[in-house]
């Protein structure tokens, strides 16, 4: 039964979930990119970004992107011609087909399926770890049984039931798109920095 709490108060100051900060060489890096006038998103600090990135990855190349939605972008971009070819200029690559998306994540999760074409079919979250709920993913795939592509973020960086999500895709054949929310996404497992390597993986280069 509920029961109304009223030892409860309101917070005196705003709790922010997450606010801009600097920390260490940060703020370096920054004055030097205005110094060199290099606000863009090219430059010495990306190129260096990159390489260690790739260093890391073990990777021949590595992209830096300007936000995790341009990521899930390139990520959505890169799944649909996979599935379903390059399409035709001024449509989307997904264009008119079902997703399948978390449902309880930030709206940047799903514009970039709403940006190429996609119709967004959201997944119920299960309570354990407030992500996509395998068994509802199960189901969806039930009722719509050609959806090909689930795009799923682990809220706030915690993880989902990953491996089993994963099994649910595998069995009906579906690519999957993990994103750990403000960090980066991935395509089929792959990291979207080490570019090289899931476009290779998605047959878009050789």
């Amino acid at each position: 039964m509920y029961v109304r709490r009223t030892d409860i108060k309101p917070f005196d100051k705003k709790v922010w979930l997450a606010s801009p900060t600097m920390h260490g060489d940060e703020l370096k890096y920054i004055t030097e990119a205005y110094d060199s006038n290099w606000m863009s998103t090219v430059g010495a600090n990306i190129n260096e970004v990159e390489h260690i990135a790739a260093q890391k990855a073990e990777m021949k190349y590595a992209v830096a992107l300007s936000s995790c939605t341009a990521a899930l972008h390139l990520c959505v971009r890169a799944a649909g011609e996979r599935l379903y070819g390059r399409p035709a200029i001024g449509h989307g690559a997904v264009e008119g087909r079902r997703v399948f998306c978390s449902d309880m994540t930030f709206a940047a999760t799903l514009n970039p399926v709403v940006y190429e074409g996609g119709i967004p079919v959201f997944i119920d979250t299960e309570r354990d770890t407030w992500n996509m709920n395998p068994r509802a993913l199960e189901r969806a795939f039930e009722i719509y049984p050609e959806v090909q592509l689930v795009v799923a973020a682990h809220l706030y960086g915690f993880p989902g039931k990953a491996d089993e999500i994963r099994a649910v895709c595998d069995a009906h054949g579906a690519l999957l798109i993990e994103g750990i929310c403000g960090d980066y996404y991935s395509v089929m497992g792959l990291p979207v920095a080490p570019l090289g390597v899931m476009l290779r993986k998605l047959n878009a280069v050789r």
